[in-house]
């Protein structure tokens, strides 16, 4: 009351000196507050910001970065697609921060996002048994991880964050909802899926020797996107990321007659409708059957073996 009849706005002093921190309390703050709770996709965002945005804005006040920051900080990101994450990352700390009356602006609002084409990238039969044989050289862990993401075909942020104790009876049960005890992320789209590990993605495990309980790979698997860009380099090949690994699975699936239903199905892409709610556990034998069928179409691939002349394909 006093500093109100001296003149003052005491309020507007408070929320001036909440603004003085550096762009990296703030970042911080914007995790911890909000992100974890509201956002599923904290993690991966956290990453880009901790990569790409820090090194350079950190101890900057987060009131004094400019537009210009926010281009030069594009520019330095070679791909263009990594580029328009980081900055639709750092987008959303200022967002928050406008919304919590920390902020007056948000400096990345109106930059021009990089035009990227849609990804259609699958490895070609040739490829594939130089990518696999190229996977080792990413070491045990990510190798195995990535060779899970093609035998599979499942999401590589749900295959780099595979338990033991979700994999019940050769079937891998990955709850649709986030556990942040276990360190599960939740599937992308929030529904729970069943998929059944053939015999060559069992084998992987095996070889991992990993323990009743914990992540299959003795940790939550990072830097994925990171190697493939190394194979790539390596082969002197158009670039391929792990999701490409995903997409060529799919395509296995419907190459070898299955159809787009049990693609979509067996890589938990949500269908909706009435008779997803009431069909959750169909298909369990059909699903099995063509997991296998696809793993051993892509492992007759990767290790170069003929098709032995009197078999053929059935429908």
């Amino acid at each position: 009351m006093l500093e109100a009849a001296e003149g003052k706005d005491a309020v507007a002093d408070r929320k001036a000196q909440r603004t003085q921190g550096a762009f990296a309390e703030l970042a911080a703050r914007y995790v911890e507050t909000y992100a974890k709770r509201k956002n599923k996709s904290w993690q991966q965002a956290e990453r880009l910001v901790r990569r790409n945005v820090l090194p350079y804005w950190g101890k900057l006040k987060a009131a004094d970065i400019t537009r210009v920051d926010v281009k030069a900080m594009m520019a330095r990101i070679e791909a263009p697609v990594l580029a328009n994450q980081t900055l639709a990352a750092a987008s959303a700390i200022f967002a928050w921060a406008i919304r919590e009356d920390l902020l007056k602006a948000n400096p990345c609002a109106k930059v021009e996002r990089n035009e990227v084409r849609s990804r259609e990238r699958v490895l070609s039969d040739g490829e594939l048994p130089r990518f696999w044989a190229a996977f080792d050289a990413a070491g045990l862990v990510k190798s195995s991880a990535l060779k899970m993401i093609l035998l599979t075909g499942q999401r590589p942020g749900e295959v780099a964050h595979m338990r033991s104790e979700h994999i019940v009876d050769g079937w891998w049960e990955l709850p649709g909802a986030p556990i942040p005890q276990l360190g599960w992320p939740g599937t992308k789209n929030g529904a729970s899926h069943r998929v059944w590990l053939p015999a060559s993605a069992s084998a992987l495990i095996a070889e991992l020797d990993a323990k009743s309980a914990g992540f299959v790979w003795h940790r939550a698997v990072g830097g994925l996107d990171e190697a493939m860009r190394k194979v790539c380099s390596s082969l002197a090949v158009e670039r391929a990321t792990p999701h490409d690994l995903r997409r060529t699975h799919g395509s296995a699936i419907t190459r070898l007659g299955y159809g787009r239903d049990a693609m979509n199905r067996i890589q938990n892409h949500r269908e909706g409708g009435i008779a997803s709610v009431y069909d959750r556990h169909g298909y369990a034998e059909e699903n099995k059957r063509i997991m296998e069928a696809v793993a051993a179409h892509i492992m007759r691939l990767a290790e170069d073996r003929p098709v032995a002349g009197n078999v053929v394909q059935l429908r």
